[in-house]
């Protein structure tokens, strides 16, 4: 995409993600672009179709904009979905508003596994390269564009239960009764994703985040046969041709998992706020970044209080490759001066540390 970038050149998020020294810790939020912004919701009211919002290049880009604009983060991710590329497999898929994802037909056998095809993201994605790259050419060197995929056990868990779920039976049910079954449907899609990631970084993104929301869900053996190693899978191949982009992983409700998350092979590890940020710092070693982790409820408190957490988390991280963030992303009814007083904060850091007992 863009050619080589050395020094300052290099936009603080994807220094300090690569490990390089920064004067303060780059700040973005998940989720920023989004319903808690009125510029958001005028947006979709005149385009109901979150397919539409996000597929079309135009709309996902200036949703993708809204909060550079407002708030000059460090990082602008692209608006999308995780689900996104499961159509390029032969698994199509809605977003209903307040319902959310629906899959019909759910994955439920070894037939329908076996029709899935390969992803191939620029003939089913074309999109992609013209958001990416309009993002990377509209905030040049002043902030990091970031791509995001979800992995391979949340994305099956959305094939197989069909829908959200509150307690994955029926994933849980095949991986315990037929695990053959769902390696092969885990195996099939980690292929995909790695495709996807290196297309994405090839179209512009100069880090990509992985979600893997719902293996938090998985117990600690678990998690071990049914999530690491397809994270493992894809991260070893996009390494492969793609050794110097960072990639971040992010669980939600990953305490009891965090050690297991810094042996996928990713560069940052996102942390929820489940974790006291000390904690997890210790849990993870000194070769891991940290992102996080800010609860996002935070956000609805005061502003001295917003501004003590903060505090008080980029304190415990340390000052080294730590990307200040939410544990999870930013609500609904978030009051909009607040998140532009987190920005504010974050960027201002040291000197309202210099002054903070």
């Amino acid at each position: 995409m863009a050619g080589a970038q050395t020094g300052e050149q290099v936009p603080l998020l994807l220094r300090a993600a690569r490990g390089g020294k920064v004067d303060r810790p780059p700040v973005w939020m998940m989720r920023q672009a989004g319903r808690y912004m009125k510029i958001y919701r005028d947006l979709r009211d005149k385009h109901p179709s979150f397919r539409e919002r996000s597929e079309n290049p135009d709309l996902a880009i200036e949703i993708s904009l809204q909060p550079w604009r407002a708030f000059r983060p460090d990082g602008v991710i692209m608006f999308s979905d995780i689900l996104t590329p499961l159509t390029g497999m032969g698994i199509p898929f809605d977003i209903i508003e307040q319902r959310g994802p629906i899959i019909d037909p759910p994955i439920r056998s070894k037939a329908q596994i076996d029709q899935l095809r390969p992803l191939d993201p620029e003939a089913s994605l074309p999109f992609i390269k013209t958001i990416l790259g309009t993002l990377r050419q509209e905030v040049g060197n002043e902030a990091t564009v970031l791509g995001f995929v979800g992995s391979p056990w949340t994305l099956a868990a959305y094939a197989i239960e069909g829908k959200s779920s509150k307690d994955y039976t029926v994933i849980k049910r095949m991986a315990f009764s037929e695990p053959e079954l769902l390696h092969q449907l885990l195996s099939k899609i980690a292929d995909s994703i790695a495709t996807y990631v290196r297309y994405q970084i090839d179209c512009g993104a100069q880090i990509v985040q992985l979600f893997d929301s719902w293996a938090g869900q998985l117990s600690p053996v678990d998690y071990d046969l049914f999530a690491l190693p397809y994270q493992q899978q894809i991260i070893q191949q996009v390494k492969e041709t793609h050794p110097d982009t960072p990639l971040i992983l992010y669980i939600n409700g990953s305490a009891g998992i965090l050690e297991r998350m810094g042996r996928s092979g990713v560069d940052i590890v996102s942390v929820d706020w489940t974790v006291d940020m000390a904690e997890a710092r210790r849990r993870l070693g000194p070769s891991i970044g940290v992102q996080g982790n800010i609860d996002p409820c935070v956000l609805f408190g005061s502003k001295p209080f917003i501004r003590d957490r903060i505090l008080d988390t980029v304190r415990k991280a340390g000052g080294d490759r730590h990307i200040l963030n939410l544990g999870h992303g930013i609500l609904p009814g978030t009051p909009e001066d607040n998140a532009a007083y987190f920005f504010e904060t974050g960027k201002n850091v040291n000197e309202l540390m210099a002054v903070s007992p």
